[in-house]
């Protein structure tokens, strides 16, 4: 039986593909994506890997038209919160990396969060799936105190409304007016939880036209069904948003200044990167459902 060919992206440069030793990498290329041969001997290994992870040929240089989204780094999604996503706390120091990333470079950070009305259509009480979190001017609704945002920041309020569930940072916030006004052209997007408001947030940012590239590893999901986290990176994949790590970044001169880097950034921030991009890369599938735009009103 002759080598089964395959075409599959690569994740990132050195990641696991070229590292399987019963990937053998053709010598074709057919733009980032390349041809991988498999022996026969392993045809059914090659399902337990991940293979449709965007491929960044080169490292992101990053300008003024660049802006990071943190998306809902706020208590009530924390271990010990309302509604917490599990390990949700793993990524905070790997977004302030990337915080540190985009000071640097000069390019903008945005904070979207929950700013919930008490009788939020979301919550239980109201007849909604989700116990009452985030709600205005409370403790849970402040953003994590690990969090470190510059006082630059621009903050994005969502879910105002009590009639609208609005997932998305998009959905009838200013976000869109914010991009514009700043000539924003690509939208880096990290935060909680990737099958609710990032893949929401991500979906529409590409039907605005604002490229938007998934940080995978510090993005985490809930995944209330299983798959749920699945589906949401393939629809993100598959709308056109691209995928990203930290060691897909050109480093910069770090300009900010000694107090904001905190022990707890310093301290946990090997360990806490090896395990959020260990996650990252189990979180795609081959999963092929495209999952479903929240209903909204």
């Amino acid at each position: 039986m002759s080598h089964l060919l395959i075409v599959a992206r690569e994740p990132r440069r050195g990641a696991f593909l070229p590292q399987s030793p019963f990937l053998k990498s053709d010598s074709r290329q057919i733009g980032f994506e390349k041809v991988y041969s498999i022996e026969p001997a392993q045809y059914n290994m090659i399902f337990e890997l991940t293979l449709k992870v965007t491929h960044v040929s080169k490292p992101y240089n990053l300008t003024s038209q660049d802006a990071l989204l943190v998306t809902d780094i706020q208590i009530d999604f924390l271990p010990g919160g309302a509604l917490p996503v599990p390990g949700g706390d793993t990524i905070i120091p790997v977004i302030n990396e990337y915080i540190r990333h985009f000071t640097a470079s000069k390019a903008h950070i945005i904070a979207s969060r929950d700013w919930h009305p008490p009788n939020h259509m979301s919550f239980k009480e109201q007849g909604g799936p989700w116990p009452a979190h985030c709600i205005q001017n409370t403790e849970g609704a402040k953003f994590s105190p690990k969090l470190k945002l510059p006082n630059t920041t621009i903050v994005v309020s969502k879910a105002t409304d009590p009639k609208n569930e609005a997932y998305s940072a998009f959905d009838n916030t200013n976000l869109n007016d914010h991009l514009r006004n700043l000539h924003v052209t690509r939208l880096f997007v990290c935060g909680l939880a990737t099958d609710y408001c990032v893949v929401n947030t991500v979906l529409d940012a590409c039907k605005f036209d604002f490229n938007p590239v998934v940080l995978m590893d510090a993005i985490m999901g809930i995944n209330v069904k299983p798959g749920d986290v699945e589906e949401a990176i393939e629809a993100m994949v598959e709308s056109g948003a691209e995928q990203a790590t930290d060691a897909d970044f050109v480093e910069v001169e770090d300009t900010l200044p000694i107090e904001a880097t905190t022990a707890d950034a310093l301290a946990d921030k090997p360990a806490r990167l090896v395990y959020a991009k260990k996650k990252a890369r189990m979180r795609s599938k081959s999963a092929k459902k495209q999952i479903k735009a929240e209903r909204r009103g």
